[in-house]
C-alpha cells in the first residue's frame, strides 16, 4: 500500500460525533473517511456530511451502534446513529468495503462481496476525485491536533483535483456501464464549491456520449436528484450547456427545447423553468411533462407551472398591482418570480422598487366584509353572485388599502353591481 500513501492531513474539521464513530469502529476493525468529505477537505473548504468505509460487516457495525438503521445492509451500508450525540439529528453512512459483482441492470451490483482491502474498494468508485480515503492516526476524540494518512492510488485523485479534471477510475465505459447515473453525475462534479469549473477528461466525455442509453436504466427520481444538485450549484448555466452538447437532455426530457439565452439564479426550480422557457405549453402542461420525466414533487410541479405561466408577463408596477401582488401571490412564488423574469431578460427594477417601498396593508389583506354580512347588506342568497361580489369588494379594499368596513360598505352603492352581470365583475387576482 506504500505507493498509495500521499501524506498526512489534518482532521481538526471532524465533528466530535464523527470522531466518536471513527474511534469506536477502529476499536473493532479498520475505518477510513471516504468520498465527498475527503474530496472537499483536500479542495480547501469545510467538508459536510461524512461517509465512512470499514472492514466490519453491517451486523458488526450494528452491534457497536445499536440505534443504527440497516437501510442498505444488503449492499453493506448502515446509517449510524449514536447515543448521547451533541446533535440530536446526527447520523452518518458507514459502508463495508466492497468488491462488486456484475451490473446486469446498470443500476446496482448483481451481488456484493464484502472486502478487506481499501484499494479494492476505491478502485470500484466512479471518479478519481472521489476515490481517495483518509485513514485516521491514533485516537481522535479529545485530540487537539488529529491527523490522518491520505490514501490515493498513484496520486491520481490529488493530481486530478489540482488540475481540475473529472476522470473515471479505470476504464470510463466500464464505470458508466456499471451505473447509468454516473452519466449525469459526472457533470455535477464539474462545479467547484469555491467557484470555477473542472473539465471532463476526454475519455470520460467520449464514454458519456457512447453510454447515453444507460440513463434509461436509472430511476427518474435519481436523475432528478442529480439534476437538482446541478441546477442549485455554481456554474449551472455552463454545465447545462455542456450537458446539452452531450445530448443528455434528449434522453432526460425528450422533445423539449433548451433555452441557453437566460441568466440563472441560485434557485434550482427557477433555473429548471428557465431552461424550458421557450416551450409554448401552458404552465400546467409543461409541469405535467417535466413531472413525468423527472418525478417532480407536487410543490415543485406547482411552482414550475406558476413561473412558466408568467413567462411573457409585462410587469405593472402601479400601486394597485403591487398591493394585489402582496396579497394574492404566496411567499414561495414571490421569491421565485423576480429572478425568473429577470433571467428571461425582463426589466424588473421598477416593480422591485415599488414592492420595496410598499408598506404593510392597513387591513393586513384579510377581507373586511364576510359573506354573512354581505347577505344582510344586499339581500343576495349564498351562491356564485354573492361570492363574486365579496371578491370584488376585497379587490377594492386591497387596491385602495381601505381599513374601514364602513368605507367599504359605502362603495357598494357606487360600483353598480346591481345592474351588471356578475360573471364580468373584477376578481381579486394578480396580475
Amino acid at each position: 500500500m506504500g505507493d498509495g500513501i500521499a501524506g498526512e492531513v489534518k482532521l481538526d474539521l471532524l465533528s466530535s460525533d464523527d470522531r466518536i464513530v471513527l474511534d469506536r469502529l477502529r476499536e473493532r476493525g479498520q475505518a477510513w473517511i471516504v468520498g465527498g468529505w475527503t474530496r472537499d477537505l483536500l479542495s480547501g473548504y469545510h467538508p459536510s456530511d461524512i461517509d465512512i468505509a470499514t472492514d466490519l460487516v453491517p451486523e458488526e457495525v450494528k452491534a457497536i451502534f445499536p440505534r443504527s438503521i440497516m437501510v442498505g445492509a444488503k449492499f453493506g451500508t448502515v446509517i449510524v446513529r449514536i447515543e448521547n450525540s451533541e446533535s440530536t439529528q446526527y447520523q452518518c453512512e458507514v459502508t463495508t468495503l466492497r468488491e462488486d459483482g456484475g451490473y446486469a441492470d446498470g443500476r446496482r451490483p448483481d451481488n456484493v462481496v464484502f472486502g478487506t482491502e481499501i484499494f479494492d474498494d476505491l478502485d470500484r468508485r466512479d471518479f478519481t476525485i472521489n476515490a481517495m480515503a483518509i485513514e485516521p492516526v491514533g485516537t481522535l476524540s479529545g485530540n487537539d491536533d488529529p491527523l490522518g494518512k491520505l490514501i490515493d492510488k498513484g496520486n491520481r485523485g490529488v493530481t486530478d483535483l489540482e488540475n481540475g479534471i473529472v476522470r473515471a477510475v479505470g476504464d470510463p465505459e466500464k464505470r458508466l456501464g456499471e451505473d447509468g447515473l454516473r452519466v449525469i453525475r459526472a457533470f455535477r462534479f464539474l462545479s467547484k464549491a469555491e467557484g470555477g469549473m473542472r473539465s471532463l477528461d476526454s475519455g470520460l466525455s467520449d464514454a458519456i456520449s457512447s453510454k447515453m442509453e444507460m440513463l434509461g436504466k436509472v430511476s427518474k427520481e435519481r436523475v432528478w436528484m442529480e439534476m437538482r444538485a446541478i441546477l442549485a450549484g455554481k456554474n449551472s448555466k455552463e454545465i447545462v450547456r455542456m450537458m446539452d452538447e452531450h445530448r443528455l437532455f434528449e434522453k432526460i426530457t425528450p422533445g423539449l427545447s433548451i433555452n441557453h439565452d437566460v441568466s440563472y439564479s441560485p434557485d434550482y426550480l427557477v433555473n429548471l423553468a428557465l431552461i424550458y422557457s421557450l416551450e409554448n405549453f401552458s404552465g400546467d402542461e409543461l409541469s405535467d411533462i417535466l413531472a413525468e420525466n423527472l418525478r417532480l414533487s407536487n410543490a415543485e410541479r406547482s411552482g414550475l407551472s406558476f413561473l412558466h405561466s408568467h413567462r411573457e408577463l409585462e410587469l405593472d408596477h402601479s400601486l394597485e398591482s403591487v398591493r394585489r401582488f402582496r396579497v394574492v401571490v404566496n411567499e414561495s412564488q414571490k421569491r421565485s418570480l423576480i429572478p425568473y423574469l429577470s433571467g428571461r431578460g425582463i426589466d424588473t427594477m421598477h416593480f422591485e422598487e415599488a414592492c420595496g417601498e410598499l408598506g404593510e396593508l392597513k387591513s393586513g389583506g384579510e377581507p373586511l366584509i364576510d359573506g354573512n354580512m354581505l347577505c344582510d347588506l344586499t339581500g343576495l342568497d349564498p351562491g356564485k353572485e354573492l361570492g363574486r361580489l365579496k371578491n370584488w369588494l376585497h379587490r377594492i379594499q386591497v387596491e385602495r388599502d381601505i381599513d374601514s368596513r364602513e368605507s367599504l360598505i359605502a362603495l357598494l352603492g357606487e360600483i353598480g353591481w346591481e345592474n351588471s352581470d356578475y360573471r364580468y365583475w373584477p376578481n381579486l387576482s394578480w396580475p
